[in-house]
């Protein structure tokens, strides 16, 4: 049976270079689970796989929708799974690298099948949390789903405008419709979590921001900052690039909440993560000998 291996883990820990490496030693494609770098013109702010790393090996899914296009997870799980049995006919192996939580799971465990939600309706509601807040989505959700309003993370603006989005398209709860079961696939996966201690990825955050900024983020933040409505560009930062372009906050701050920020969300990931027993954790430099032990485990 062909086999996924799902290279995830916080950002910055070095994913796509781990990738890279294993996919040259199993001479297969890469497909990219980041939910930012499908977005064209954005490259350096998603720490996007470069030209010379895609010449190395074949990536898919990486600056493949413009800034305005909807794109969701489970779009991502249907591109994939349409993708899938084309690199089976050319041998057993592809690698999955990324660290965007809903995407990986999308195509490991399957995401349940909620109707698409129409132009209109999700102009709707975007256009109402633009001018009045969250909190009247979130009084809407009280009442039309009080069981997911119960768990939803009330300061994720996402989870909060998506559920209403499904609640007006349907007429039924969003909650209704979360199976939260898995779906069967027809391939092994095999997961492995890239982590580093927790002053060491720090670190390298740190450092890759800087990075970004000598690279040119700020002329890459400025010319999208027309677009800055847009739900691709609402992300660590671009967001901090934005206020420094309004005013409202200086370079230097700017590049220091870019850093908190990216750090806050490395952890996220590894809350989320980590409630997987089906990923094996190792460091960035183990990955290749982590995957072969695991192969040679499951054969």
């Amino acid at each position: 049976m062909p086999t996924l291996i799902v290279i995830t883990g916080p950002t910055g820990v070095g994913k796509t270079a781990a990738a890279i490496e294993l996919a040259q030693h199993l001479g297969c494609d890469i497909i990219n689970a980041d939910s930012r770098q499908v977005f064209k013109g954005i490259p350096i702010g998603t720490a996007a796989p470069t030209p010379q790393e895609q010449a190395l090996v074949r990536h898919h899914f990486v600056q493949f929708k413009e800034l305005d296009e909807y794109y969701s997870a489970a779009q991502f799980e249907s591109d994939v799974m349409a993708l899938l049995p084309q690199l089976w006919t050319q041998g057993k192996w592809a690698v999955m690298c990324g660290g965007s939580m809903m995407y990986v799971d999308a195509v490991c465990r399957g995401i349940d099948n909620i109707p698409d939600i129409s132009p209109l309706v999700r102009q709707a509601v975007k256009q109402q949390w633009q001018e009045q807040g969250l909190e009247p989505l979130l009084a809407e959700l009280e009442r039309l789903d009080p069981e997911y309003y119960a768990i939803v993370d009330k300061k994720n603006p996402k989870r909060v405008v998506h559920a209403i989005e499904v609640c007006r398209q349907t007429g039924v709860t969003y909650t209704s419709l979360r199976t939260g079961s898995a779906k069967e696939r027809p391939f092994n996966i095999i997961k492995v979590g890239l982590n580093l201690e927790r002053p060491t990825l720090f670190d390298r955050i740190n450092r890759r921001v800087d990075l970004m900024l000598e690279a040119g983020l700020e002329q890459e933040a400025r010319s999208v900052y027309h677009l800055r409505h847009l739900n691709s560009l609402n992300t660590v930062g671009y967001k901090e690039m934005f206020a420094y372009f309004d005013g409202t906050m200086d370079f230097t701050t700017a590049r220091e909440r870019i850093k908190k920020n990216t750090r806050v969300y490395a952890k996220k990931q590894l809350t989320w993560f980590k409630r997987d027993p089906n990923i094996m954790w190792c460091k960035p430099g183990d990955c290749c000998n982590t995957v072969f032990n695991l192969i040679k485990n499951k054969s």
